[in-house]
């Protein structure tokens, strides 16, 4: 009886082990997530209103950290310079204040826009001030330093000032060092590309 027990245990125990493997050969295959793109976010401009990456589709895009007491905070000449000329030829600036490097941008949404416009005129979209790294750090700038969720590679945000530029489909293509102009020829050739 012992025997006929076990058989039969052993019997059912193989069988369902089968039915198992079949269905994990019959499961249909996982759709590969689709690459994200800056399209996604939406994000508020300095005023408070809604700013949508998706208005932006067709368009080569530069992503900018900025900071208003910085060494580098002259290149807002260069920024809104180069962002005058190709405005009107599918390029846009878009800056995002933080405050994450030697707290060189202190000031509220209003002192920063006051700050911009009074000293280099700036035109170019400016964001909301976010976090551009650590635990804090801001959805998009996930996005612009996670390969993982950019498909091109990781980086982190050295300093103010840091480039992200991001081609016609809303990929990241290349990342660019703060100190490096926005008037370099690696820039301005892939602008006009």
């Amino acid at each position: 009886m012992k025997n006929i027990v076990f058989l039969v245990c052993s019997a059912l125990f193989m069988m369902a082990s089968q039915v198992q493997a079949q269905k994990t050969t019959n499961k249909p295959k996982t759709e590969v997530m689709a690459k994200e793109t800056i399209y996604q976010f939406k994000v508020e401009d300095l005023s408070g209103n809604t700013f949508d990456f998706a208005s932006l589709k067709g368009k080569k895009i530069l992503i900018v950290n900025t900071a208003s007491k910085c060494g580098l905070t002259p290149q807002y000449k260069d920024l809104e310079a180069v962002y005058k000329e190709y405005k009107d030829k599918g390029f846009v600036i878009v800056g995002f204040p933080a405050n994450n490097f030697a707290s060189q941008e202190p000031g509220t949404n209003a002192e920063i826009q006051t700050f911009c416009q009074q000293n280099y005129g700036v035109t170019f979209p400016m964001m909301d001030k976010i976090s551009v790294k650590g635990d804090d750090m801001a959805d998009v700038y996930k996005f612009l330093t996670q390969k993982s969720k950019n498909g091109l590679q990781d980086s982190e945000v050295e300093w103010n000032f840091q480039k992200y530029l991001i081609n016609e489909k809303g990929e990241l293509v290349k990342v660019i060092k703060p100190k490096t102009l926005v008037t370099e020829p690696e820039v301005i050739n892939w602008i006009k590309s």
